[in-house]
């Protein structure tokens, strides 16, 4: 069986590394494993004041360390913590060589908590941001993501995206005991929730635009079928379940339109159906398979893994139909596409022998430049997050499935391992609506 078709047809590779038996279903386990020298130093002191369970300074020193951007010193070493501007020395900063400090407090109220934060330009000696959020008590943890997204934007220039949101599919049991979940957590890999549970194969989740729906494939009833998820109110609808293939969904730009793979007509193909009309589009017809197709940013044209060439590479066709031009050209194997925000950068799995990792191709200089972002023997799945910034993907460890987190330029890593559970398919999410 054609590699390339695995996600679609489930069997090599997916039943086995779903034996995996789950130990926990708490949050992810972070391990960072890389680090960027070049990184810009900011100290981000513990926020004062009374702000709950939640460790809002530690929250926001994690998203930036992370991100491959920042690099911050222990909390254990800082000699002075204030908590108010009118409390900073810039010589003790400057001394300690940070270029950037970060401060804040908390203050219980009612309910919940108001968060005040404020960050220095230490050699300029001037405030860069100040600003306060109110939020619930078990929102603190979305209030830290949205200071370190104000932190990021203010220095780079560069939406952060911290407060977003991943989906990915765990597996827990063995054998005929497997039981699948198709779970969102916060972008750090806290507060997990299962969105769906099936005691069949669940696979390739697509966030909707507005991130508020989930298109996925299921195999419950015997067949695959492609369905829409509401993850609020948990409504679902079954929007294909044709004989055969119907995998691999993803949602157009303005979420009128869902791309996906079909087999109806006995080979894999490219379709895209019109969710208001219904309407359903062929538009690949090749005798090689066609499958995994990826929107460009303007919803203008599709790219997708196709062995039509003989072996598995990307090609880049319009959304109305057409003819198909090859994207791919280093490696002997590219599959499951992934577009940064702006098109300039696209992520595949790319493949030599029994070997597939990570890479990317920057096209934002015009000539298309290479890069591996992964170390592993066995590594997939790649999806950008919605500031190109960082990638989430697949990795298999022992006969485990786990996620990996990395910055678009490769120098830093993170794990995300939970517990013993098998997991995969990770699919970051776009903004959240403030």
């Amino acid at each position: 069986m054609k590699r390339i078709a695995r996600r679609l047809l489930v069997p090599l590779l997916l039943l086995p590394a779903c034996a995996a038996l789950a130990q926990s279903r708490g949050s992810l386990e972070i391990d960072i494993v890389g680090g960027n020298a070049a990184a810009l130093p900011i100290a981000v002191v513990p926020f004062g004041g009374n702000c709950g369970d939640t460790d809002v300074g530690g929250v926001v020193r994690a998203d930036l360390t992370r991100s491959g951007q920042f690099r911050s010193p222990d909390p254990a070493s800082l000699p002075e913590r204030p908590v108010q501007g009118s409390e900073v020395a810039y010589p003790t900063w400057r001394m300690l060589k940070q270029d950037y400090l970060l401060i804040g407090r908390c203050v219980s109220g009612g309910d919940g908590y108001r968060t005040e934060y404020e960050l220095f330009d230490v050699a300029k000696q001037e405030r860069l941001l100040g600003f306060a959020l109110t939020a619930p008590a078990g929102a603190m943890r979305d209030v830290a993501h949205q200071i370190s997204d104000a932190v990021y934007e203010k220095i780079l220039g560069v939406p952060g995206a911290f407060w977003t949101r991943i989906a990915y599919v765990s597996a827990t049991g063995l054998g005929r005991n497997t039981r699948y979940a198709l779970v969102v957590a916060d972008a750090d890999g806290y507060n997990p929730h299962t969105v769906v549970n099936s005691t069949e194969p669940l696979l390739s989740p697509s966030w909707s635009p507005d991130g508020r729906k989930l298109a996925y494939v299921s195999f419950e009833g015997g067949n695959s079928g492609i369905w829409i998820q509401d993850i609020a109110t948990g409504s679902r609808e079954k929007v294909t379940s044709f004989r055969g293939i119907n995998g691999a969904p993803a949602f157009s730009p303005d979420g009128s339109r869902l791309a996906m793979t079909l087999s109806k007509g006995g080979n894999p193909d490219i379709y895209v159906l019109d969710l208001g009309t219904r309407h359903l589009t062929q538009l690949t017809n090749h005798f090689g398979i066609d499958t995994e197709p990826t929107w460009s940013h303007d919803g203008t044209s599709l790219y997708f893994a196709s062995d039509r060439g003989g072996r598995p590479q990307i090609y880049q066709m319009p959304a109305s139909g057409g003819s198909a031009n090859r994207v791919t050209f280093d490696g002997s194997y590219n599959a499951s596409p992934s577009l940064s925000f702006d098109g300039k950068k696209l992520a595949t799995a790319q493949g030599a022998g029994n070997t597939y990792r990570i890479a990317l191709m920057d096209r934002s200089t015009g000539a298309a430049r290479w890069s591996l972002l992964s170390p592993g023997s066995l590594d997939e799945s790649p999806s950008f997050a919605p500031n190109g910034a960082m990638l989430v993907y697949a990795a298999r460890e022992g006969r485990r499935g786990v996620l990996y987190t990395v910055s678009a330029d490769g120098r830093v890593r993170q794990r995300l391992t939970l517990g013993g559970e098998d997991v995969r398919e990770p699919a970051w999410s776009p903004y959240r609506k403030r």
